[in-house]
């Protein structure tokens, strides 16, 4: 039996950060052809459902591919805890990602091992401040998986 909690539909908060809310708007209300970057790096759109509110949660995030998964890095840059989105994936794994104009479905899980270290090896190829980030924390910055998930019919 599905509930309202597997689904990412409801009600939608925008992130208390300004600029991350006007980044994600900016990149829905163009269809993906406008806030492709930030900080001069490729970024997509992960939703995802809140861990305690059940608030549908949208947050850009650098662009790491290999052209059918993708991963998010936990990184906030280099702060001592993990960000929102990863509690929220970590409670429903079940997210969107918008790539542009493509929008899917994925089922997100967290990588270890040689896993994690082929895609950290990727993540910072892409975007290099990951490793900077690492480096200002003790935590481990967490490389999160989207595998995507085969469309109904």
């Amino acid at each position: 039996m599905s509930t309202a909690h597997d689904t990412l539909d409801g009600e939608y908060e925008p992130n208390a950060w300004d600029w991350v809310a006007e980044h994600v708007a900016r990149y829905e209300a163009s269809g993906g052809t406008e806030g492709l970057e930030m900080h001069g790096f490729p970024t997509v759109v992960l939703t995802t459902r809140g861990a305690r509110s059940g608030k549908i949660r949208k947050t850009p995030v650098i662009r790491v591919s290999d052209g059918t998964r993708y991963i998010a890095v936990g990184s906030v840059g280099g702060a001592p805890k993990h960000p929102a989105w990863y509690h929220n994936v970590l409670a429903h794994p079940r997210v969107r990602l918008q790539d542009g104009p493509v929008v899917k479905e994925y089922e997100a899980h967290v990588a270890e091992g040689e896993e994690r270290a082929a895609w950290w090896e990727r993540a910072v190829e892409t975007f290099p401040r990951y490793a900077e980030y690492q480096e200002q924390t003790e935590r481990i910055l967490p490389v999160v998986v989207l595998e995507p998930v085969a469309e109904e019919s």
